[in-house]
Order: C-alpha cells, then sequence, then structure tokens
C-alpha cells in the first residue's frame, strides 16, 4: 500500500464513512510528547533555514536542528494525523486529518491552529449557497452534519500571504493572507465525483491540482478559473513538482511519472526502472528526488528523460524526502525521520 496515502486511505476508502470520522478531542488534545514518537510514522519533511521539519502521526511534529542526526519533538496543539508541510522562511504551515491546518511563525517551534474540518464544512456550505447549487448545497450540508471527518492532504504557498491546500472528496481552500482568512475553492474545481486531490503546486499564475482517476486540473489565473486536463494515465496521481522553466512533474500509482509542457497541456512519459508508486518529488537544487513506496529514492537524469535508482541500502517505505543543510538526502517514513547520506549527482 502506497506509504504517504496509508493512514489516509486507512480513513477514507476502507473504513466505512460512520466509523471514519476521527475522535472529535484530536482537536482539542496536544500531541502527546513521547520518545516513541521520533520512530513513528512521518507523512512528509522539509527545511526552514537549517532546520528540519517532519510531520506526522497523531499531530507530531520532529524538528533537527544538525542536519537530521538528532530529532525533538515540538509542541502542537492537535493529536491528529499531519499529512503535509511547508515554509516560506521563518513562516510554516501544516495540514492533515480532521481538516486541520497549523500554522508556525518560528521555524515549527510552536505551532497554532488556523482551521479544522467543522470550519472548513461551514466556508464550504456558505459557498455553496452563495453559488446557489442545490447539489453542492445538499452534500455541503451534509459535511457540515459529517463535521470534522476529512483529511487535508497537500498545501502549497508561493509566499507568505498565498496558499492552497487540498483533501479528499474534492476539499480544496485559498487564503491571501497567510491563513488569518480562508474560502472554499471547491466549486471553481472541475471534480464533480469529489474525486480525493493528493497534490497541489503553483508557479507564477499557474495552479495545478492532481488527484485519483488521472484527475489532472490547471488554473492559468492564480486560481480564479479551473479546467481539467485529459492525462495518458488514468491512476492517481499522488505528488506534483515544478521546474524553474515551468516544467511540471506529476508522479504516482505504479511509478509512473510524466513531465508536463505547454502550460500542461503536453504530457511526456518519464522512463523510470521500478514501478512502484511514488509517494513524494522534491526539486532540491538542480536536481529532481522522487521516493516510493518500496523506500527507494530515483534522480531524474540530466536530460529528464529518465529515473535512476540511488544506491540505498534497504529500508522501510519512504513517504517524503528533503536536503539537510549539509547536502545530506533525509527521508522520512514509516520508522520516522532517517539520513540517507547520499550525495546527489546528475544522472546520466
Amino acid at each position: 500500500m502506497n506509504g504517504k496515502r496509508w493512514l489516509t486511505l486507512c480513513l477514507v476508502a476502507v473504513v466505512p464513512p460512520l466509523l471514519a470520522a476521527p475522535p472529535v478531542d484530536v482537536l482539542s488534545h496536544p500531541a502527546t510528547q513521547s520518545v516513541q514518537a521520533l520512530h513513528g510514522v512521518m507523512q512528509a519533511i522539509t527545511r526552514a533555514g537549517d532546520r528540519l521539519i517532519a510531520v506526522g502521526e497523531r499531530g507530531t511534529v520532529l524538528l533537527s536542528d544538525d542536519n537530521g542526526a538528532t530529532w525533538r519533538q515540538a509542541t502542537v496543539p492537535v493529536s491528529s494525523t499531519l499529512t503535509a508541510v511547508q515554509f516560506v522562511g521563518q513562516q510554516g504551515w501544516a495540514v492533515g486529518h480532521a481538516g486541520v491546518v497549523l500554522h508556525s511563525t518560528d521555524g515549527g517551534e510552536h505551532w497554532a491552529r488556523q482551521l479544522d474540518g467543522r470550519a472548513v464544512a461551514a466556508l464550504e456550505l456558505k459557498a455553496a449557497r452563495q453559488q446557489g447549487d442545490e447539489r453542492r448545497l445538499a452534500a455541503a450540508r451534509q459535511g457540515v452534519t459529517d463535521g470534522a471527518d476529512k483529511p487535508l492532504l497537500a498545501l502549497s504557498f508561493t509566499d507568505a500571504l498565498n496558499g492552497i491546500v487540498v483533501g479528499a472528496y474534492g476539499m480544496a481552500l485559498i487564503t491571501r493572507d497567510g491563513g488569518q482568512t480562508w474560502s472554499s475553492l471547491a466549486g471553481r474545481l472541475p471534480n464533480p465525483q469529489g474525486l480525493h486531490l493528493y497534490a497541489v503546486a503553483q508557479t507564477g499564475h499557474h495552479v495545478y491540482v492532481a488527484g485519483e482517476q488521472g484527475l489532472f486540473l490547471r488554473s492559468l489565473d492564480q486560481g480564479e478559473h479551473f479546467e481539467a486536463v485529459d492525462t495518458p494515465y488514468e491512476g492517481s496521481y499522488f505528488t506534483l513538482a515544478v521546474q524553474s522553466d515551468g516544467s511540471v512533474w506529476v508522479a504516482g500509482l505504479r511509478g509512473k511519472v510524466f513531465r508536463v509542457a505547454n502550460d500542461g497541456q503536453t504530457f511526456v512519459e518519464v522512463v523510470n526502472p521500478l514501478p512502484v508508486s511514488i509517494n513524494d518529488m522534491r526539486l532540491l537544487g538542480q536536481q529532481l528526488v522522487l521516493v516510493n513506496q518500496a523506500g527507494g529514492v530515483l534522480q531524474a537524469s540530466a536530460d529528464r528523460t529518465h529515473l535512476a535508482p540511488l544506491a540505498l541500502p534497504p529500508g522501510p517505505p519512504l513517504t517524503s524526502i528533503a536536503q539537510a543543510a549539509d547536502g545530506t538526502l533525509v527521508g522520512a517514513g514509516f520508522a520516522g525521520p532517517a539520513r540517507l547520506v547520499t550525495p546527489l549527482n546528475a544522472a546520466e
């Protein structure tokens, strides 16, 4: 099973909806401080300055100030599983189960809740009433009844003010003030089935969203309008990355990877020797690095036509990867964060 989606799939696909709702107290009970948290399931990892930040199950946030050699646990006001994290300077955001959005102003040392699933449901109900679509309105009312039972899965901030978060059942929200206020994007997305949204990326005025069943959406006007783009693959996409030249990469189930050009219109398949689902994809300097559910790390070739596995000893599934300030690759996964001690070189 896909590592990054393991906890989420338990919630949105395997468990019946009435049993899926996380206990309400995850929103009011802080994450438990425990030495075992250092080895728990981590869903994402990133860097803020020289600090590494990993997030994962039960609201765990781990910090490392020595390039991943040692870790300590931050104080977090919720105990819902966190699925993604991003920093812009010292300002950071993390999203997760129960519709949680957390915010940090000090490089991850302290966190405050900006949003949760109950507020998300209320925002969607407000937007549905304004739109006047009866089908959307009925779904929004049900969302209020269901409460905080749906996870947010990905986020993308272009700066300290402008960000988008997306998640299960087509949830999507946008902020223009750093998360002080949010509005629903769901009504702008051509996603009538409410497919899960697993990834979002932005570059300039362009916004890209990817998800279930080959779903690929693009906006050319900073999220004001979206259109669906047909893709060569009907499986789920789990991750997006944007190069400095505006080229977009999308990857997911069974190791499928595509390089997307022409504002999201042209898809070129990238040769991947490992048909294993891709959990995460990061542009680290000039190198594009991907991790899969088998614990493998792959690097894109210099001409971006194929991937090459990095030589690593066998390890647990990886959900995410980052590069420490000293250049070391640090992975996050089912056994917590770990230094991979592999330098990056341009693959032939």
